[in-house]
């Protein structure tokens, strides 16, 4: 696994610079297209000759796109190999529930197991040869799809009674997945386990079954911080987009939670009146939202500022609902929600200015 990714790295890195090569032709042919550059043909043809070498060496080693035309493409081959990869789960999906009571219940599983174990080691063979990824990522989501009905499926053979444990397992294999070829959405995947799997047994810890963790939302902050813990640390550097993706769902998992409860005093664990509850949530709504775009900025964190400035206008509009909803005429309320709008934007467009005088 750390040939594949050491592949995928490398590849990123070919990709990144053959993309700065691209904008740096464009920025010379508009440099002397304006008369600020002059370059006589033997210096433009020494430039171009270095630039399609290392294109060429790049697109020979590391299957990279050398020009938009190809990116192009390469999009729509991720589209389908995404496509594909959905299909052939449903397949796998649909044709064991087609055929599988015409089988012994050793027979089931033992085709549990093979099927489970044979897709596991062709996505890992792949990934091992696969620069590219298209391939080796399909493989990895039907072998995840086997996983999950392995699992499933062989707990219904043994009459085992279901339990959030099997999504221990599920997030584990996830995320290998994902950190061994670079894959977002088995890393999503994995984090939606991780989540459900961390409320879930919360929630039993508190006398709570495990499928209706969900009606305490504060079931969720643990699996919350759990998600920001893992996006501070150095090594998720390594790979484009994970710790943005912790972060994103961390929050996602602390405001939604924290929005319910600011409504809905009463699914709160706090031996306090409800209506004190809300308000608290309320006030742990605008704080928290307004800390997040804080950090977010500071720390350069596009995601994090996104999801803060998102979340502080839903706390602000519900609890302009709450105060106004009833006691203004309907256009004045919209209207006020209009100017409050304008108001934000012009506090974020000096918040970013500031921003870009201090990066210079």
């Amino acid at each position: 696994m750390r040939s594949a990714t050491s592949n995928l790295s490398d590849r990123r890195l070919a990709q990144a610079h053959a993309d700065r090569i691209a904008a740096c032709q464009d920025e010379l042919a508009r440099l002397q297209s304006e008369g600020v550059l002059a370059l006589d043909s033997s210096q433009q043809q020494a430039i171009a000759s270095h630039h399609a070498k290392l294109l060429a060496r790049y697109a020979r080693d590391f299957d990279i796109d050398p020009t938009r035309r190809a990116q192009q493409l390469s999009l729509g081959m991720r589209a389908a190999s995404f496509l594909g990869a959905l299909a052939l789960a449903a397949s796998v999906f649909f044709l064991f529930y087609q055929f599988w009571g015409y089988f012994p219940e050793v027979a089931q599983a033992s085709i549990l197991v093979t099927v489970a174990l044979a897709t596991f080691y062709l996505a890992n063979w792949l990934q091992q040869r696969d620069a590219t990824g298209y391939f080796s990522k399909l493989a990895a989501l039907v072998a995840f799809t086997c996983f999950v009905l392995n699992l499933s499926m062989l707990g219904s053979i043994l009459n085992i009674t279901p339990t959030e444990k099997a999504l221990l397992p599920w997030a584990v294999l996830a995320l290998v997945f994902a950190y061994s070829g670079e894959q977002r959405l088995l890393l999503v995947t994995g984090i939606l386990c991780l989540i459900g799997f961390v409320a879930a047994r919360v929630g039993t810890w508190s006398g709570i079954y495990w499928l209706h963790a969900g009606e305490r939302p504060e079931n969720f902050f643990p699996a919350a911080a759990l998600l920001l813990a893992l996006a501070k640390l150095d090594w998720q550097q390594r790979y484009p987009g994970f710790a943005a993706s912790y972060r994103v769902f961390g929050l996602l998992t602390v405001f939604i939670p924290i929005l319910v409860l600011s409504h809905w005093g009463d699914g709160s664990y706090l031996d306090l009146p409800p209506d004190l509850i809300e308000g608290g949530y309320q006030v742990l709504g605008f704080v928290g939202s307004a800390l997040a775009v804080y950090f977010g900025v500071r720390r350069d964190w596009p995601d994090t500022v996104n999801i803060g400035t998102t979340f502080f206008v839903v706390f602000l509009y519900t609890k302009f609902f709450d105060w106004w909803w009833e006691a203004m005429p309907k256009y004045l309320f919209f209207l006020v929600l209009g100017l409050i709008a304008l108001l934000i934007l012009l506090v974020l467009k000096r918040v970013r200015q500031s921003t870009g005088r201090g990066a210079r």
